[in-house]
Order: structure tokens, then C-alpha cells, then sequence
């Protein structure tokens, strides 16, 4: 036999896995790990409502051991996985000593792991031993047999798989055997529902698996470098030095000076009572791709926590009364302001609505009680209600549950508050009145704010929106939401759920040409809380095609022309070893390099203006932005209708429709 795997967690002091600490919401746009050394293992399941490690590293009589901590009642429907191995190992046998620290639900391994909700347990439950298979929320026992395992004594479980056979032993004794062909390839991990301890984790193959395995890795890699070299690789084009007033994902792009060149809008922030609920802006820098500050409203911070945020923050950058001049939007110290691009300076001015003005029930309150008289605004979106030329109202929200409607002179137009909004609206003029009709949370509102229809939703709320033609046989746009626990949805435009897909915690969702094989287009969604970072694709009919897990947050999703040919291409993170581009197959077509970026925020944006966009990847102190390597293959490039720069936000569904 050939190990391929052996760990004792020898590596590792004792203490706390790497954990997020905070348990917070940072890595739902921000590649973000936890600090620390994992050893080359990856945990996938993380809630907002935990407190301290999951897993930690114990010693006894010089022995290491992985200590799963959490008891059942603790993580509600969550199962706490650890997961270490290659993805494309097939054939194997794996080994570990475990030891129940409780008997009362599961404890086992993970084998033929392919994401956080698919893959074989086996273990011991209820007086049983186990082999289960896990489908998203189906669990589905494949075989069992009767098992009194106490709290006192380490097992050796055994799992092996070899083709559509499956077997498992205890101690070296075989107890079940089952056939399934369900998942051919897998890494390995290790699972309980109550705590327990694990030890000597090996995975070995026979010399006919192991070749096998080394004949389809090798033809693997080959085949995906020879995809690589398709398509052109990243060339630094420009760095930009933040200094002191640096963000993370709270930048605007415009032009505020007039012109075709864009400029950036940086804004920091302080935040105000409970964590991110009344995050408010210390300052904005409006700077030149160069760096060149252009004006600065308020202090600037070197402070992490005043760059980092799990939220939007109310700022947009548009023309908003057509002089040819972007104007910066901007809600700060509770006054809704228009200022001028080009200095800084007040256009006009206005309070914020006190929050006793609109009554009814309020979301996700801190305390369950608003804590200022005036509304601390939580983002802002441009639209066109009036039936302008171009859109000039502002829409300002509050989190979660009212949003008010404006002129471009501030003047009320109408407010909005019937149940949970979400984080970001959706506007566009979906009945070609000239007028834009808005989707926000799960609600259709026309153009005057009269309700249109609610789907029929009851809890959760709506993280990200796309509206629009997908596939050849829709006759109307759909609406496509991502709904946290209420998982991915697909609507019509009379208020009836078309698909809905329980994948996990919808979180981001992206609509492109990915398969340019394949009718339409393609949506990408994926998933935060709970198990976190699995990609999906669907067809432009909401049928799902493909599914895996990056094995890291940060995924955008963002869709890319990168080779300007008509073929989207999707932006993971800017990470090196886990981030870049893949195609609608989930290959990794496109890797930054090493040399040294910031990977903590990513975005796309063609700025050198040949139709093709560039990666931009930043911290708090430095951006770099990349361009391609070659020009490109196409004498005309295909240039994509995608999202407004007036209308950025970390709660967005990003889009790539053809003109």
C-alpha cells in the first residue's frame, strides 16, 4: 500500500484551528482566511452565531489529537467538517482513530468529499455504525449495522473505496459493505455532531490505484496548462499607493473630473452601536488612477477596523444633474448630501428621514429598538422613477427595512416599508414605461412605490438580485435572488418561484456566458453561512450543471471579458493558490501571479479602454491592477452590457448581458 496522506497533527501546537474569531460576514467579498497554521486542512462550515474554535488541537501522553468541539445543540442543522486531500483521488483507503466524546449523535470521517454538502460519512449513531450518503439536504443511509461505541475508547474506522464499492471496518474487522456510484473522486475529513476526538488519519492505495491516479493527475495538469496558455495571463499594468486613507471593498469609480479617464472615491468608516448595523463614513479621498488626491472630506485612518466592513456603505458616484460632471452621493453624519466630483464641495443637502416617521415592523434591530432619531442610511442606489433620460433619483435604505425615494433636488418622491428589504435593490424599467420598476427583498414595487406582488417567502432575506433573459425560450426576463437559507430562487414577473434550489446559504449570484456551447447564458451562484464557498452553475433554464467548492471565501463571482471573444469568465479572489478566473467548468484558467499582491478585495473594470477588462486586486494600502498579456484574438471585441457604475455594491448581482 502507498500512503498518499499521513497526518498525527504533530504539525500543530495546541490550541484553536484557525478561526475566524469574530465569526463575521468579512469573507463574504473579501478573500479573507483565518490566521494561523492549518496543515493543510480546511474547515467549510462557519455561522454568525457561533462563538470560539470549532476544532481544536489537544495532547495526551505526547499523542496530538483534532478535537471537534461544539455539541449538537450548539450548531443548530450545521454539521462541523474538517477536510484535507486531493479532489481528484479516486480509489483509496482511509484510515482514522476516533474517539466519541459523546455518543448521542455523529461521529465519523468523510470520504469521496466533493463539497460541503455532498460526500460518504461514516460513523457511529445511535447505537449504530453507519455509512451514510449526504445530497445537499437529503442524507441517505446506504448501510448499517448495530454498534454500542462508548466515550471511553479510540476506534479505528476504515473506509474504502474502490469503483462503485464501498466498504467499511472497525478495529480491522469488516461490518458493511454497500454499492454506489454517486461520487467517483473526493478528498477526505473528518465530521461529528457532538464532540470527539481524532488521531492517525492515513489514506493509502494499492499500486494499481496509485497508478492510476498518477496516469489521470498527469494528464489532469497537462491538459489544464495546455487550456491555460488559450488564454491571456495577467500583466501588471498600474499599482496605486493608498497611504493613509485606504479601504477595502469601499471604492467608486467615475468621472469626476469630465473626460473619458476614470477616478476612484475612497471611503473609510467608523462604526457606530452594534457591530456593522450604523457603520458610518469618517471620510471619503477622491483620488486619480495615478494617486493624485483630487479632495478628502473628513480624517483619514491607518486603522484596519475603519477599512474593514461585512457591509455596503451609502456613497455612489453619477452624473446626478447632467452638467457633464460625475457628482459623489453620499449619506455622512445624518445628512444626505450631493457633492461636487470635482472639489468635494456641498451641492445640496438634506436630513436624513427620522426613523419615527415611518411606522411598522423593523428587521434585524440591535436591541430591538432603532438607536437615533435619524436614519444612519445604509446604501444607496440611483434609479430612474421620473422617466428621465438618464437615471437621477436616489433610493436610500435603511438595514433591513425602509427605503425612501428622491429627485435629483432631494425632494421626496415617495418611501417604501412592507417587510424585509434585503441588502441592495434591483431598478429597471422591466414594462417599457420609460420608467423604472424596482425588486427589493421579495417584492415588486412600480415606479410611484405602489407594491406590485410579493413572492410568496417567509423568511430570510434576499442577498443579491438579476433580473433578465437567460435562455432563448423565455419570453419575459425572470427574476434570479439568492436568498441566504431560503437558497436560490428563480421567479416570473407574476410573482410565481419558477425553480428553487435548496444548495445552502445563497449568497452571490452572476449571469454570463460562461458555456458559450450551450444555449443563453449561465448563472453562477454561491453559498456563505453555514457551508460556506461552494460555487454552482445553471443553465439559463435554472437547471444545475456544475457544482464544487474553491475550498477558500472571497468568491465574487464577478463575470470577466478577459479575452474580449464573447466567452465570460468568473473571478474567485485574487489569491494565488486559490483564486483567479475559471470557465463555467470550474477550471482555474487563469492564475495571478507571485508577486507579492494584495488579495483581500477584487474587482473588474476595463480601464485601459480596449473594450476588455481589467483586474483590479487592493488592500488598505495598495491596489495593483492588471491588464492581459497579449492583445486580443478578436479584430472587433465584444463588449458586454454590464452593471452602472452609479450603482456599486458588495450586494449586487453582477451581470454580462449581450447588446
Amino acid at each position: 500500500m502507498i500512503p498518499v496522506l499521513q497526518d498525527s497533527f504533530n504539525q500543530f501546537s495546541i490550541g484553536p484551528f484557525p478561526y475566524d474569531p469574530k465569526h463575521s460576514a468579512i469573507g463574504e467579498y473579501h478573500y479573507y482566511p483565518s490566521e494561523g497554521n492549518s496543515g493543510g486542512w480546511y474547515d467549510p462550515v462557519v455561522y454568525y452565531g457561533w462563538l470560539g474554535p470549532t476544532w481544536i488541537v489537544t495532547e495526551d501522553e505526547g499523542v496530538k489529537y483534532m478535537e471537534q468541539t461544539r455539541p449538537q445543540a450548539a450548531i443548530s442543522s450545521h454539521w462541523p467538517l474538517l477536510v484535507k486531500g486531493d479532489g481528484r483521488w479516486r480509489d483509496y483507503k482511509l484510515e482514522v482513530t476516533v474517539r466519541p466524546l459523546s455518543t448521542a449523535s455523529h461521529t465519523g470521517i468523510l470520504f469521496r468529499y466533493q463539497h460541503a454538502r455532498r460526500y460518504y460519512f461514516v460513523g457511529f449513531s445511535d447505537g449504530r455504525l453507519a455509512l451514510l450518503k449526504r445530497d445537499q439536504q437529503q442524507i441517505t443511509e446506504l448501510a448499517s449495522v448495530p454498534f454500542a461505541a462508548d466515550c471511553d475508547t479510540r476506534y479505528r474506522l476504515q473506509a474504502d473505496c474502490s469503483g462503485s464499492s464501498l466498504s467499511v471496518s472497525v478495529d480491522g474487522i469488516p461490518l458493511l459493505s454497500a454499492q454506489d456510484d454517486s461520487y467517483a473522486f473526493g478528498r477526505v475529513g473528518l465530521s461529528s455532531r457532538m464532540p470527539a476526538q481524532y488521531s492517525d488519519v492515513l489514506v493509502t492505495m494499492t499500486d494499481r490505484q496509485h497508478e492510476a491516479w498518477t496516469e489521470l493527475h498527469t494528464a489532469d495538469d497537462r491538459e489544464l496548462a495546455e487550456l491555460r496558455s488559450r488564454y491571456p495571463q495577467p500583466r501588471l499594468w498600474k499599482t496605486i499607493d493608498f497611504k493613509h486613507f485606504g479601504t477595502a471593498r469601499q471604492i467608486r469609480f467615475g468621472h469626476l473630473t469630465g473626460g473619458s479617464e476614470l477616478q476612484l472615491v475612497l471611503a473609510q468608516h467608523q462604526k457606530r452601536g452594534h457591530k456593522d448595523a450604523y457603520a458610518h463614513i469618517s471620510c471619503l479621498t477622491a483620488i486619480t488612477l495615478e494617486g493624485e488626491v483630487l479632495w478628502q472630506l473628513g480624517e483619514p485612518s491607518t486603522l484596519t477596523d475603519h477599512a474593514l466592513l461585512s457591509a455596503d456603505l451609502p456613497f455612489q458616484v453619477c452624473d446626478i444633474d447632467g452638467d457633464g460632471f460625475d457628482e459623489v452621493i453620499v449619506a455622512r453624519n445624518f445628512r444626505l448630501m450631493i457633492l461636487d466630483g470635482r472639489t468635494g464641495e456641498v451641492k445640496r443637502s438634506i436630513p436624513t428621514p427620522l426613523s419615527s416617521a415611518s411606522g411598522g415592523e423593523l428587521f434585524s434591530v440591535p436591541h430591538h429598538v432603532y438607536a437615533f432619531d435619524r436614519i444612519n442610511v445604509d446604501a444607496i442606489r440611483i434609479a430612474n422613477f421620473s422617466g428621465n433620460p438618464t437615471p437621477t433619483d436616489i433610493v436610500i435604505k435603511d438595514r433591513y427595512s425602509r427605503l425612501w425615494v428622491y429627485d435629483s433636488e432631494l425632494t421626496l418622491l415617495w418611501s417604501f416599508h412592507e417587510g424585509i428589504t434585503g441588502h441592495f435593490p434591483y431598478t429597471a424599467d422591466i414594462d417599457g414605461d420609460g420608467r423604472d420598476e424596482m425588486f427589493v427583498g421579495y417584492h415588486l414595487v412600480d415606479h410611484d412605490g405602489k407594491l406590485l406582488f410579493s413572492l410568496p417567502v417567509e423568511t430570510d432575506h434576499t442577498d443579491e438580485i438579476l433580473i433578465g433573459h437567460w435562455h432563448p425560450t423565455n419570453e419575459e426576463p425572470l427574476i434570479a435572488i439568492a436568498s441566504g437559507e431560503e437558497g436560490f430562487m428563480i421567479a416570473d414577473l407574476q410573482g410565481q418561484i419558477v425553480h428553487k434550489h435548496m444548495i445552502g446559504h445563497a449568497q452571490r449570484v452572476s449571469v454570463g456566458n460562461y458555456r458559450p456551447e450551450l444555449p443563453g447564458l449561465e448563472l453562477c451562484v454561491s453559498t456563505f453561512w453555514g457551508e460556506q464557498g461552494i460555487v454552482y452553475f445553471f443553465d439559463g433554464e435554472g437547471r444545475l450543471i456544475h457544482q464544487f467548492e474553491p475550498a477558500c471565501n472571497g468568491n465574487l463571482l464577478t463575470p470577466v471579458n478577459w479575452t474580449g471573444d464573447g466567452q465570460d469568465l468568473v473571478l474567485l479572489n485574487g489569491n494565488t493558490q486559490y483564486g483567479g478566473l475559471i470557465d463555467g467548468h470550474g477550471r482555474r484558467v487563469v492564475l495571478f501571479p507571485d508577486d507579492g499582491h494584495p488579495d483581500l478585495c477584487a474587482e473588474v473594470l476595463d480601464l485601459t479602454g480596449d473594450g476588455r477588462d481589467e483586474l483590479l486586486l487592493w488592500d488598505a494600502q495598495r491596489m495593483y491592477i492588471y491588464t492581459q498579456d497579449r492583445p486580443a484574438a478578436a479584430e472587433t471585441v465584444v463588449v458586454p452590457e454590464k452593471y452602472a457604475l452609479c450603482n456599486a455594491s458588495n450586494y449586487r448581482g453582477e451581470f454580462h448581458y449581450p447588446r
